[in-house]
């Protein structure tokens, strides 16, 4: 299985930033799905009655990621963090993006946990993945991006072999995106400080259960 590694600068930096990866095989990816749906419906209703927009932002987990990306140089009120963003979403009423029923899947897992997750297809990747401060001119293709952006050098970055596929811990990459293609997914568990491994194995069970319900696969150990 693909390996994660931390390089020196990282670590140095953020000694107690702990990030987990876990690869799931034979996946099957659809464009939507009624029981998906349905228990999309349920994350729904009770994360508007879980959450309270005013205070959302200053619930332990979600002020570590705040205060991770200002030490980054990424302001989180422009860039919220994934978690935050989607929950903040389903609370003032909007619906939950439908994007394939993998993504959807982890998604609903960030939810409930507050934790990022990244997801990569895992046949596009080449070799291990290595987390590093990016160079500042680098350019990074993110999902859905018109044009590449031109990085800074102050920002994490997640890259394999031969490219970048990650600015951490808030956009993937288009060329390694997941889609109804992929067979193969690793997922990323994105801690930053604050945020203990306990928090994040508790992520990577639900996402796990949460994927191989609706997309089936086996977890590749």
């Amino acid at each position: 299985m693909t390996q994660f590694v931390i390089d020196e600068g990282v670590k140095a930096a953020f000694p107690d930033l702990t990030v987990l990866v876990v690869q799931i095989n034979n996946v099957n990816v659809q464009s939507s799905g009624l029981k998906l749906e349905e228990f999309k419906k349920l994350v729904t209703e009770e994360t508007r009655q879980f959450y309270d927009a005013e205070t959302l932002k200053d619930r332990p987990v979600l002020r570590a990621y705040r205060d991770f990306f200002w030490r980054i140089n990424v302001d989180p009120t422009k860039v919220r963090p994934a978690a935050e963003a989607l929950i903040r979403r389903v609370v003032v009423g909007n619906p939950l993006p439908r994007i394939n029923t993998l993504v959807d899947a982890y998604n609903l897992a960030s939810i409930k946990t507050e934790v990022a997750v990244a997801a990569f297809d895992a046949d596009n990747l080449r070799g291990d993945l290595i987390m590093r401060f990016a160079r500042k001119g680098e350019k990074f293709h993110g999902i859905g991006m018109n044009k590449p952006l031109n990085l800074q050098g102050s920002e994490i970055v997640v890259q394999d072999a031969e490219k970048l596929v990650a600015v951490y811990p808030y956009r993937d990459s288009e060329d390694s995106k997941v889609s109804e293609a992929t067979k193969n997914v690793l997922l990323l568990f994105c801690g930053v400080p604050g945020i203990t491994e306990e928090k994040l194995l508790e992520a990577m069970k639900v996402t796990v259960d949460y994927v191989t319900r609706f997309c089936g696969g086996t977890v590749r150990v």
